[in-house]
């Protein structure tokens, strides 16, 4: 057989000398100029490609209904519903939606990012472009281990290079070492006198900015891992002191395109405006979180939640007339249904009137070209006003001038998402002249702003990481009937069950290395009990 294979290979060698020898212009004549090859390819296609599928896929919003919405949202309580298939809301298992994540972010993220970083390395042309994808293949990779603990890492999305398909599950201990080492020399090898990445959709290739992001990403990475290795905390925290963000000016944002363009559109938006269901009815904004900012007169209140927003199930059409008073908001109570069984209907809750005296986010917020947050100067501050109060770092800054940044940061960014949202600078300053800085309780104000930042983000990702991370701010979780988690908050996802088919020996290696099995209730490396 492998003779008669050798035979047909010196055919058709000998048949194309033969036809090369027909003229000497025949690769002018015969190459498309349209075409891509490895001489002609622009790899910053490839990072307008992993900046996009980072901030959600196009396939309908896929991981970011079931996974950032459905579930995260839910369980941290920033959102709630009584849709029946949002399996969060009441620590219900729906194994298809915990693993829709991994399901869309390996081949929509891990791939492009691993391809860019594979074909910019050790091209000079291209030092800024292979160190920003260093960075973004470290961002991707922080939220999916994040997620769900021991992940594929060092082999993934290597196939083609290494011939490998059924890559190992890296420890997560030894994936979060790598990503400090990755973001760190990424980040210290940017060059503001090299290329200008032209396919950088969060920062049109300013590289100075994506040395602080760099940097910024650098100090999240390391204060994740406060329960397990504090003194890898602390260090990593000291390095970045005055080499983060400075301002909202630096805040990593993707300005989406409404008509599904260049940018796609938004997609928590997508879910949010119920085009694909009746969530722009059923979906509001928790209880748990809206009286936290009624109990405080937060200036945040007024502008990202309404009333009367969406007055029919059946109509998508935003009125008009919606009520921003701050006074009449009213969270959504989690755990809840239209099952007409007391105490568990919503009909029977004391807080309930009707669905649209509910609050829900404002339309500023949702809008189909509004923008994706990933990284932001008051959640960086927030982190470092963390680390100064937990290990006394201050060379920045003391823990109250972090934590003051970082709330004014995080009320006045709003006008971000829209211009009717911004809060001027003095009601900030008077907020937080209200609620000054008490040291004693320091870790709690912190990780209680960071929680009401992230949500107002809607990255609902990062505020379920940082609770577990911390345990703050204090939530009271909900016990709806067969739950899975014994009345707990969950604290990562389950692998999917398609693992057991695609890569089989490494998906049950990996399960027999979780604490506890591979459940809702198991903690990843970091969230030590």
């Amino acid at each position: 057989m492998m003779k008669h294979y050798i035979k047909i290979f010196g055919f058709i060698l000998a048949g194309s000398l033969l036809i090369q020898g027909c003229t000497k212009d025949y690769p002018e004549i015969n190459t498309d100029p349209l075409s891509s090859s490895q001489a002609s390819f622009n790899p910053n296609y490839l990072l307008t490609t992993s900046e996009l599928t980072y901030t959600g896929s196009t396939d309908f919003s896929y991981e970011t209904w079931r996974a950032n919405l459905i579930y995260a949202s839910t369980m941290i309580q920033g959102l709630s519903t009584v849709v029946s298939y949002w399996a969060g809301d009441k620590y219900l298992l729906n194994q298809g939606y915990t693993g829709a994540y991994w399901e869309k972010a390996y081949p929509d993220q891990v791939k492009s990012v691993v391809d860019l970083v594979q074909f910019t390395k050790d091209k000079t042309q291209y030092k800024n472009l292979y160190q920003i994808a260093r960075i973004m293949k470290a961002l991707i990779f922080e939220r999916i281990t994040d997620l769900y603990g021991d992940v594929p890492y060092s082999e993934a999305g290597l196939g083609y290079y290494s011939n490998n398909y059924f890559p190992k599950y890296d420890k997560q201990q030894d994936i979060y070492n790598d990503l400090l080492k990755e973001v760190e020399e990424a980040t210290n090898a940017l060059d503001p006198a090299a290329d200008k990445p032209s396919g950088d959709v969060i920062y049109n290739g300013d590289i100075a900015k994506w040395q602080r992001f760099g940097n910024s990403l650098l100090l999240r990475i390391g204060m994740r891992l406060v329960k397990v290795d504090a003194a890898k905390a602390q260090a990593t925290a000291t390095k970045v002191q005055g080499k983060t963000f400075t301002s909202n000016a630096d805040n990593a944002l993707l300005k989406h395109d409404a008509t599904g363009g260049r940018t796609t559109i938004n997609r928590n938006s997508q879910v949010l405006i119920g085009d694909g269901g009746q969530e722009h009815y059923y979906v509001k904004w928790s209880k748990t979180f809206i009286d936290m900012l009624k109990t405080n007169t937060d200036p945040r209140l007024g502008r990202i939640a309404v009333t009367k927003l969406y007055t029919d199930p059946n109509s998508k059409i935003q009125s008009t007339s919606f009520i921003t008073t701050p006074a009449v908001q009213k969270g959504m109570p989690n755990g809840k249904d239209l099952s007409g069984i007391a105490g568990r209907d919503i009909s029977s809750d004391p807080s309930y009137t009707t669905f649209p005296d509910y609050s829900s986010p404002n339309p500023g917020m949702i809008k189909r070209d509004g923008p994706t947050f990933i990284l932001t100067y008051a959640e960086t501050e927030l982190l470092l006003a963390d680390a100064a109060q937990r290990f006394g770092i201050t060379t920045s800054g003391s823990a109250a001038q972090h934590y003051n940044n970082g709330v004014k940061a995080a009320i006045t960014y709003l006008g971000q998402y829209d211009a009717t949202l911004a809060i001027p600078d003095a009601e900030a300053d008077a907020y937080i002249a209200t609620h000054p800085y008490v040291a004693a309780t320091g870790l709690q104000m912190i990780n209680t702003q960071y929680w009401i930042h992230t949500n107002t983000m809607f990255d609902f990702y990062e505020s379920w990481s940082n609770w577990r991370r911390t345990g703050f701010p204090v939530l009271v979780p909900v016990n709806y009937p067969n739950n899975v988690t014994n009345g707990t908050i969950p604290r990562r996802f389950l692998y999917p069950s398609f693992e057991a088919n695609t890569n089989p020996v490494n998906y049950k290696a990996a399960q027999e290395g979780i604490p506890g099995g591979d459940l809702l209730t198991s903690r990843v490396w970091w969230d030590k009990q």
